[in-house]
């Protein structure tokens, strides 16, 4: 495995995280230009948690296959009494360690995003639902003098 390759591999997935993955304050303007016109609401999704949940084991997926990859190619380079294959050695393992905490750390965060989803989109329907029991409970009186007669 080169580490062009996966260079280009890792600036594809960056790229179609970021285009995957867009956040709009409820200040922002819809046309992303800011100053909101308060047109709409952030508003929690619970498709936006499950994609991003996926997106994240499709990491844990790439870079196992990487892993992979780099263990092969490791393999091929063990030349003992060569002391740049030793520190080649001391290089892999550096980041065998780091890919494989990144994976732990992937994999231990899919849950969350799951329950974080589900957690935010609940609490959305409590409050809307807190909102149309106030709104019913607390209805505005008629004006004083009735109607204006179209004054």
């Amino acid at each position: 495995m080169s580490m062009t390759s996966f260079d280009a591999e890792w600036a594809g997935l960056k790229q179609g995280s970021a285009s995957d993955a867009q956040m709009r304050l409820a200040s922002a303007a819809p046309d992303g230009g800011g100053g909101g016109s308060g047109g709409e609401d952030l508003k929690s999704d619970m498709a936006v948690w499950k994609k991003g949940s996926q997106d994240v084991g499709e990491l844990v997926t790439a870079i196992r296959k990487a892993l992979t990859g780099f263990e092969t190619s490791q393999k091929g380079a063990a030349v003992t009494g060569v002391e740049s294959a030793a520190a080649q050695g001391e290089l892999y393992q550096s980041w065998k360690t780091y890919l494989d905490g990144l994976v732990g750390k992937c994999t231990t965060l899919q849950g969350p995003m799951i329950s974080a989803g589900k957690g935010q989109v609940s609490n959305d329907e409590t409050l809307r639902g807190d909102f149309a029991r106030m709104t019913d409970t607390y209805k505005d009186t008629p004006a004083t003098g009735g109607n204006d007669g179209g004054r």
